[in-house]
């Protein structure tokens, strides 16, 4: 058991890093980058198809800033830095991408079923949807 205790706490220090605040938000940058990962495969592996969904795009964006955040207050070097300097760009982009489309969305009124903007029938009910209505409304 020894050689657990000193796995863990090496030298006076928790797995061996010297930790600070800056290390802490690097690590969970990490780890919020990473985290990702699972969330598109999660999504894949339940729609039986290739999905990225919105969760994805705020994962990425949320840690590539906090990797970001750490390369310029703590790191301070140039590689670190310029590899996310310009990662949130289609990261927002695509956010935007998504809620656009979200709120173009038709409303069936007989049935309540979301269908794509270029619709003219319910894929639920087959009733005529009116985009017109739909933007007057709420």
């Amino acid at each position: 058991m020894d050689w657990l205790t000193s796995l863990i706490w090496h030298n006076g220090k928790l797995l061996g890093i010297q930790w600070s605040v800056w290390k802490v938000v690097g690590w969970i940058g990490n780890a919020v980058f990473f985290s990702r990962f699972f969330v598109q495969w999660y999504a894949t592996e339940k729609l039986k198809r290739v999905v990225v969904p919105t969760a994805f795009w705020w994962l990425s964006l949320t840690g590539s800033l906090l990797l970001l955040s750490y390369a310029l207050f703590y790191q301070k070097d140039s590689v670190f830095i310029f590899a996310y300097a310009f990662t949130w760009i289609p990261y927002i982009r695509n956010l935007i991408i998504h809620r656009r489309h979200a709120q173009a969305q038709l409303d069936c009124a007989d049935c309540g079923k979301l269908s794509p903007p270029q619709s003219n029938f319910c894929s639920g009910c087959g009733a005529r949807l009116s985009p017109a209505a739909e933007k007057a409304g709420p």
